[in-house]
């Protein structure tokens, strides 16, 4: 199992109205199979690739939920987390409580209303594969304020923004843990040609093959293209949505 450092992505989820045309979407999308709906834990469904955990599916269990992705950052204590939340101007949206013995978590946004998770592990420590086709790669934070952005993640996660970065330019700064060389993600200002009813919002991003066989592929299963294929120092990204309207990113290679 890995362990996580505080402050590093360690979970992402989707909650989903139908489960079972999540499950076909991005089982074939991404080679994911299944985990038996956890009735404890209102169905929740643990994604697999090549059987290692890489994310959650959970049917809504009221219908004004969003349909979306949700990334979770690791903590070793959820209680001082939620403090640093607070303090730093953020809000809690569900306080921190235990899942069975799996762990803990609690829903928070930042100061402008983008919604993230924490996790404290229990017995599941996260993701058992990322960085690889099929699974968790990166996040995003799309925001119209990146100084305050950086100045609330890092107050609460340690994130720091990385302005030397290849990848950093006006519009876009990384970020990596303190001490830390890896980029973790990074925020992006959101431009006058966002609708202004659009939240800021993280995007979960996951690592492809082939740029084009997956948007052919995601397109046929019923998703769409939110944000056509880019350049980028990774490789080419994009933004998709799947068959009932949750949206995520994708990265192929360069």
């Amino acid at each position: 199992m890995t362990a996580f450092a505080a402050g590093a992505p360690c979970w992402a989820d989707v909650m989903l109205p139908d489960l079972e045309a999540g499950k076909r979407f991005y089982g074939e999308l991404f080679g994911w199979t299944f985990s038996a709906g956890s009735a404890e834990h209102g169905g929740y469904t643990q994604a697999y690739r090549d059987g290692r955990a890489a994310a959650g599916l959970m049917p809504k269990p009221d219908g004004r939920l969003p349909t979306a992705w949700t990334i979770y950052f690791a903590t070793p204590d959820a209680a001082r987390t939620s403090a640093k939340i607070l303090e730093a101007g953020g809000r809690i949206v569900s306080e921190a409580v235990p899942v069975g013995d799996l762990g803990t978590m609690l829903v928070a946004t930042d100061p402008t209303g983008a919604v993230f998770s924490v996790w404290q592990a229990g017995t599941h420590p996260g993701f058992e594969v990322t960085g690889e086709p099929g699974a968790y790669v990166r996040t995003g934070l799309s925001t119209r304020d990146p100084q305050g952005a950086d100045a609330f993640y890092g107050a609460v996660f340690g994130f720091e923004s990385v302005a030397d970065s290849p990848a950093s330019d006006e519009r876009f700064r990384p970020w990596r843990l303190a001490g830390q060389k890896e980029e973790i993600g990074g925020r992006a200002l959101m431009g006058d040609r966002v609708p202004a009813e659009m939240p800021p919002h993280f995007t979960v991003c996951f690592l492809v093959a082939a740029m084009d066989d997956t948007v052919r592929t995601a397109t046929r299963l019923g998703g769409r293209v939110t944000a056509e294929p880019i350049t980028t120092p990774g490789g080419p990204f994009a933004v998709l949505t799947d068959n009932q309207g949750a949206a995520f990113g994708v990265l192929s290679p360069k």
